[in-house]
């Protein structure tokens, strides 16, 4: 009886010390690692040389600000790691990176290897394509050439959409958003599968976003969260406390209409999305309920 007292003991001692890792890294180190990603707008993405911007990056912004506090570092250094959709969960696994806020969805499947924030956005896979090539729906890309970002869940939300239709799709798998989306402007693919709001964001700043148009139903409603490391507690109340905090305080939406309802850069112009019924919902009962 008493070893196995000790042994619990054990293991409690063990589990706190690694609920405290990410935090007492970075109070070790002086030193937060945040990840931004190139394309994703409006969420995270370039204007610039290493300079990201976007509603996701200010959400990040305000995580290190509260992390500041939080250990009485006012003069941490921060520093930015560009992150692609394949390698954003291993650079998070195993500590490259501290925190994670781009246009990532929150799901069980993920949720086995990193954690998830409250949830910040809700969006759906539909199709980006030219107006000339007459697609308006999923079984228009019977026998074609189709788009989407390598590691994402909109990629497997196609294949098996793909084979449950047996619509004989090739789907072709770029590196990032951007490049995926070249292939529909260059004619090497005829519609882009992805989040709805990234397509309008890269619509918006294409060089003829008028011949461009997003169609299809979407195939599924699913949750972005900010992404940290797993089983770190204590790390992931500072960041639902910064993200609850600006939802509560008004913050969020006044964000929101910044990046959603006004011109946004480089080419100033606004992505006209209104908030979401499910995103309303989220900032009265804030959640970190991932998709399934």
């Amino acid at each position: 009886m008493k070893l196995s007292v000790l042994f619990s003991a054990l293991l409690l001692a063990a589990s706190g010390a690694q609920a405290a890792d990410t935090l007492g890294k970075i109070a070790q180190s002086g030193k937060i690692t945040l990840a931004y990603r190139e394309s994703s707008v409006p969420f995270s993405y370039l204007n610039g040389p290493n300079q990201p911007i976007g509603f996701s990056v200010e959400l990040a912004n305000a995580v290190v600000e509260s992390v500041k506090k939080k250990l009485g570092k006012p003069a941490l250094e921060v520093a930015w790691m560009p992150v692609t959709s394949q390698n954003r969960i291993p650079l998070i696994s195993n500590g490259t990176v501290d925190l994670e806020c781009g246009s990532t969805t929150n799901n069980t499947a993920r949720a086995k290897e990193v954690s998830f924030a409250v949830n910040h956005f809700y969006t759906g896979t539909r199709l980006l394509a030219k107006k000339s090539s007459r697609v308006k729906d999923y079984a228009d890309l019977a026998k074609k050439t189709v788009a989407s970002t390598t590691g994402t869940t909109n990629a497997q939300v196609m294949r098996k959409y793909n084979s449950e239709k047996g619509l004989d799709m090739d789907i072709v798998l770029a590196k990032d958003h951007a490049d995926a989306f070249l292939l529909v402007e260059s004619g090497r693919a005829v519609a882009f599968a992805m989040d709805d709001i990234l397509l309008y964001g890269l619509m918006s700043n294409a060089k003829a976003p008028a011949e461009l148009e997003v169609v299809g139903e979407a195939l599924q409603v699913e949750p972005y969260a900010c992404m940290l490391p797993k089983d770190d507690p204590a790390f992931k109340q500072v960041v639902d406390d910064t993200i609850v905090g600006l939802m509560k305080s008004g913050e969020f939406e006044k964000m929101y209409t910044k990046w959603f309802m006004s011109p946004i850069p480089p080419k100033n112009a606004p992505l006209g999305l209104p908030m979401s019924p499910q995103l309303r919902g989220s900032i009265k009962a804030p959640n970190d309920k991932p998709a399934t």
